[in-house]
């Protein structure tokens, strides 16, 4: 941040953040776009400006796709706006339509970057199997009609757990940076009506990546590759030895986890 812009922050007394959660079906993705198209940052930073009073900028955790929804996004920002803090979750959700909704508020110090800050990240993917697809699931699972292979399908997903490098996984497009990350958890469980759920908890995440796992990850439970396979691709560094992206409508950025820097 240049010194201009980080003193004019601080002439704003207070930091914001928010934890946010959407339906991105209707949406361009979270990041800002110009009209017509519209983000979910669009439609926050117009009611947020109602709210307080005063100009908004967001800044967030990440910047999910065009489809892909959250349970725990979170946005921070500077206002001279007063409203107490636990008036902010009802003044903005009065505001909002159906598919944006504030869970929580809070004032952080200065220095907290709802982006910056973080610590970890868990995203959740649903899978919906079965001969007939569910309409009720179709905006929030991607439908696989043939049975997977779900021991195969975890035996390769504990494969990513631990400091890896990721280039794989990882699409063209996204910001330059180091493709090596740390996987804390993967597993993959079973929800009623069919669901399958993959949930994986890292210290960051590349462009695409939970989705081109998935996508792999699924042509193994089609026995289309086997473990082994998931472990040479992940191995090769290679993208295009990796299957293709799986559809956004299945991901869901589940949880930001900030240690002690903030409790929302």
């Amino acid at each position: 941040m240049k010194p201009e812009h980080k003193a004019e922050m601080k002439a704003r007394a207070r930091n914001i953040v928010l934890k946010v959660a959407y339906d991105g079906t209707a949406y361009h993705g979270f990041q800002r776009q110009t009209p017509p198209v519209i983000a979910v940052q669009n439609v926050l930073e117009e009611k947020l400006q109602v709210v307080f009073g005063d100009s908004i900028e967001l800044a967030a955790s990440g910047r999910t796709d065009a489809g892909v929804h959250a349970r725990g996004q979170v946005v921070n920002f500077f206002t001279n706006g007063r409203i107490p803090v636990d008036r902010i979750v009802r003044a903005v959700n009065s505001l909002l339509p159906s598919d944006i909704v504030v869970l929580a508020a809070a004032e952080a110090d200065f220095d907290f970057s709802a982006r910056h800050s973080a610590k970890s990240k868990t995203y959740l993917y649903r899978i919906q199997q079965g001969e007939v697809p569910d309409p009720f699931s179709a905006r929030y699972a991607w439908y696989v009609r043939r049975p997977l292979d779900r021991e195969a399908m975890a035996e390769a997903l504990r494969m990513i757990l631990g400091t890896h490098d990721f280039s794989a996984f990882r699409a063209s497009g996204g910001a330059p940076m180091s493709p090596v990350r740390t996987m804390y958890e993967a597993v993959l469980a079973e929800e009623p009506h069919g669901i399958l759920t993959c949930r994986i908890h890292g210290s960051g995440f590349l462009y695409h990546m939970v989705r081109n796992i998935i996508g792999t990850l699924v042509r193994v439970g089609l026995g289309d590759l086997v473990p082994a396979d998931f472990q040479r691709i992940m191995e090769s560094r290679d993208r295009t030895q990796a299957a293709a992206t799986a559809p956004a409508c299945g991901l869901f950025l589940e949880q930001v986890e900030y240690g002690n820097d903030l409790h929302l």
